[in-house]
């Protein structure tokens, strides 16, 4: 569905980085094949369940039960390339990238934001 950066308070938190790469999916499209007994979960509020692993502390998914849709982090898809389209939250960087890309104060509409674009 969509590829990007969010800049967000919790992504930042959550990655122990300025920016998360992210990757959403229709929740329907997204199928654990092996350790889903191993992943434990983490939800700060009820609009995202984190999906970690209970074996090693990884970040694996991330559930979006209000928008349907789910985050898999993209190093973890094999043959899976990530491009990028878009950056979310950006009025909480903390750091200015100048790549081109739309930059959304909140969300894109169609994922229930704002859809208010900021200067690259």
């Amino acid at each position: 569905m969509f590829s990007g950066y969010c800049h967000c308070a919790d992504c930042q938190a959550w990655s122990a980085a300025p920016i998360n790469a992210f990757s959403l999916w229709k929740s329907d499209s997204v199928r654990i094949t092996k350790g889903e007994a191993e992943l434990g979960t983490f939800n700060k509020t009820e609009h995202s369940y984190r999906k970690f692993c209970k074996r090693c502390g990884g970040h694996v998914m991330t559930e979006h039960p209000r928008m349907r849709l789910i985050d898999v982090y993209a190093n973890l898809l094999r043959g899976y390339r990530h491009q990028p389209t878009l950056h979310a939250n950006y009025a909480s960087k903390m750091v200015s990238v100048r790549d081109g890309l739309p930059k959304y104060s909140d969300l894109p509409a169609e994922l229930g934001g704002s859809g208010e674009m900021l200067p690259d």
